[in-house]
């Protein structure tokens, strides 16, 4: 096959190292029992990539995540794992390239136009996916899009930053393994608040301990406009207005940190995203959509493409709910990756057709993984077999995954 892979930025990574997410989240399920080892639900490309990023030691072994488990890495190293992994593979990567227009024969897609710093570029493709995290060359080629609830907001952004010299074993010894702060920190937020002491509009915070000694990962900003709004980031004023308020929460909860949290006395703030970290904006339409109740049920499908065990994680409000699957697990079928309408074209990543709550479960990282690997079979598929998408079976792709390792059976 000939790939060539279109990046925005001059790395790979998406929201996991642009938006600093920092953890690859979804692996494993749920478990109320707080001795329970972690157990794995997401095989495949996932375990190649953990092994290469391991090998290069980015990654953290599991952190406690309230019920469940993730892993923080090296965002530089995973930019190193997948330059390694795109040159075995071939691939032909083009950095610094935005898709401005899509190449439509009716309502196939033929390809796309990229703006890159030598002028515009043109990409003719028998398969397009759009892995843009916001469906753009769908929305572009006038496919139809959801975004958000029925009132269309979407779940807040959040700027994500890791600080330097802490006291780590101090800091775990006094708030213990969970990365998701106690009542008695949310507490404290909520007293500093009501005294004007602060402006502080999370109270449920996470702190994740990295590879790197002495470092946490902060997701603890909840970034809105300053009339109290929530953002949408796919308007450009809001976006622009989202990453000028990230990073003066940054400073407001830098401060915080460095005064209440122990061992943080003499902390500072390493870095943040390269923007702000995005959620959700705008989904497909696609064939299926992932409904609530398949995740809160644990539905299992024949067509089932990816496993997840993630909670429903909502972001918004001061405090963002968590509605946990306990020791289960769901599956996303593979017509949740094709659009409705249109040819010649597929999705992966959070843009996924999926209902909002459901969305809050079926976005983070593992199972972006888990489609990528899947959509990849299905666009190979689809070339060498003159198919469209649509016609593709999903168990079909589910027995070319379980070749791979992906352990779905």
């Amino acid at each position: 096959m000939k790939v060539i892979l279109l990046e925005r930025y001059g790395f790979c990574g998406g929201g996991a190292v642009a938006g600093l997410s920092g953890t690859i989240c979804g692996r494993y399920t749920a478990s109320d029992d707080p001795t329970a080892n972690p157990q794995r639900v997401v095989h495949g490309f996932l375990d190649e990539f953990i092994q290469v990023m391991n090998d290069k030691g980015g990654l953290t072994t599991a952190v406690r995540y309230g019920k469940t488990w993730t892993h923080v890495h090296d965002p530089f190293v995973w930019r190193d794992s997948a330059d390694y992994l795109l040159d075995q593979a071939a691939v032909q990567v083009l950095f610094h390239a935005i898709v401005t227009e899509v190449l439509l024969d009716g309502d196939r897609v033929e390809g796309v136009i990229a703006n890159t710093k030598q002028g515009k570029v043109r990409i003719d493709a028998k398969v397009t996916v759009d892995a843009s995290g916001d469906a753009d060359v769908c929305a572009m080629a006038g496919f139809p899009t959801t975004s958000g609830g029925k009132d269309g907001t979407v779940q807040n952004p959040t700027m994500m930053f890791r600080i330097s010299n802490v006291d780590t074993r101090e800091f775990l010894r006094t708030y213990g393994d969970d990365s998701i702060m106690s009542e008695s920190v949310m507490k404290l937020i909520r007293q500093l608040n009501e005294s004007k002491q602060y402006k502080l509009p999370r109270t449920k915070v996470f702190f994740f301990p990295t590879p790197h000694p002495n470092e946490l990962l902060c997701n603890v900003t909840r970034v809105i406009g300053r009339d109290g709004r929530e953002l949408n980031p796919l308007n450009a004023r809001d976006l622009t207005e989202a990453e000028i308020e990230g990073r003066l929460q940054v400073r407001e909860y830098e401060r915080f940190i460095k005064d209440y949290m122990v061992g943080c006395s003499r902390a500072f703030v390493n870095d943040t995203g390269v923007q702000v970290g995005v959620r959700q904006s705008r989904q497909i339409e696609g064939v299926t959509k992932l409904l609530n109740d398949d995740v809160v049920a644990g539905r299992k499908r024949s067509d089932g493409i990816a496993r997840s065990a993630w909670p429903i994680e909502f972001h918004s409000g001061e405090k963002p709910k968590l509605v946990w699957l306990m020791d289960d697990y769901y599956e996303i079928p593979y017509t949740c990756f094709v659009p409705r309408a249109g040819e010649g074209i597929l999705a992966a990543g959070r843009c996924l057709s999926a209902e909002n709550e459901a969305m809050a479960s079926a976005r983070v990282t593992a199972q972006c993984f888990a489609y990528g690997h899947a959509v990849g079979h299905a666009a190979a598929l689809a070339f060498k077999e003159s198919m469209a998408p649509r016609a593709i079976k999903g168990e079909d792709i589910r027995d070319l995954l379980n070749l791979d390792g992906a352990e779905l059976e």
